[in-house]
């Protein structure tokens, strides 16, 4: 395992943080303090992407030193609405209401700023999920059950959101819970940093 500099992941997300310890590469986590205001006619891809980089460069401009900082925002587009985190019980149940028998698309935009370099690799990583149709009930013992109110779309898929779906479709899954892993790690190898390598 070779980390030639300093990890930081720019998120105080507790999902983003327990994904990234999956890689078993010691990090560091910083605050962004970004406007996460979506501009006029920006779509969901340019606006994820867009608050990902920002992210980065927010906590890299307060790094001193060498370091790889990840920066990510995630939303979910329904038709042509773009849901955010629903922050009440009111509005996650209309959100959860207006996904039932419907197709849903998140974008995780991804970025992987190198401060030795200046250079940042920024994505939008796609992941589809099949709402089936739900009944009042479902939706409000759901709620009550997960308190999804901080995550886009109303639900925790690695637990039991699970049972609001009837597919999910995708490349990769940890996308969904808000940090595309197989990207990221592709972005570190690209910049020296291989979980898998000799050590």
């Amino acid at each position: 395992m070779t980390a030639p500099v300093k990890l930081i992941l720019g998120s105080t997300s507790p999902f983003r943080r327990e994904l990234l310890e999956r890689l078993r590469l010691p990090f560091e986590t910083a605050a962004p303090d970004v406007d996460e205001t979506r501009l006029a006619d920006e779509s969901a891809s340019a606006y994820v992407q867009r608050l990902a980089r920002l992210k980065a460069e927010a906590v890299a401009a307060g790094t001193p030193g060498d370091a790889l900082v990840i920066g990510s925002d995630q939303c979910a587009v329904l038709g042509n609405a773009i849901l955010g985190k629903p922050h009440t019980h009111e509005n996650a149940v209309a959100q959860l209401r207006a996904c039932a028998g419907n197709s849903v698309v998140f974008h995780t935009g991804l970025c992987l700023l190198d401060t030795r370099t200046g250079a940042a690799a920024v994505e939008d990583v796609l992941f589809e999920v099949g709402f089936r149709e739900l009944t009042e009930t479902e939706i409000e013992t759901y709620l009550r059950l997960e308190q999804p109110y901080e995550c886009a779309g109303s639900f925790k898929s690695e637990a039991l959101g699970v049972a609001l779906f009837d597919y999910l479709h995708g490349d990769d899954p940890s996308a969904l819970i808000g940090l595309p892993l197989i990207r990221l790690l592709a972005m570190l190898r690209e910049a020296g940093v291989n979980p898998l390598a000799e050590h």
